[in-house]
């Protein structure tokens, strides 16, 4: 969805391999999963940020008050709860990199 709209996209599906795209090339925005099989989105943003000023949006099903505050202090600059309409994913893409 996000390439039809221009988008270039990189796709991981873990930490480790979302790590080595990173270390191959350079990224203007992470949108994670919370949940990924080798640890968590969380992990992948503080180690991601350690090495470049990349923001961050996470994707969760869950979306209490305590999950959104993690996600955040972990450094991620927006945190949506599933299911994700696109327009809200692309006003938080939007938000996020202006940021």
């Amino acid at each position: 969805m996000l390439a039809r709209r221009g988008h270039l996209v990189a796709v991981a599906h873990n930490v480790r391999s979302a790590m080595e795209a990173a270390a191959r090339k350079k990224f203007d925005l992470l949108i994670s999963d919370i949940a990924l099989p080798d640890g968590t989105g969380m992990d992948l943003i503080v180690q991601l940020r350690a090495i470049a000023n990349i923001p961050g949006i996470a994707i969760s099903g869950f979306g209490n008050n305590g999950d959104i505050e993690r996600s955040l202090q972990a450094g991620f600059a927006e945190h949506l709860i599933k299911p994700i309409k696109l327009d809200k994913l692309e006003d938080a893409i939007e938000r996020a990199v202006a940021g």
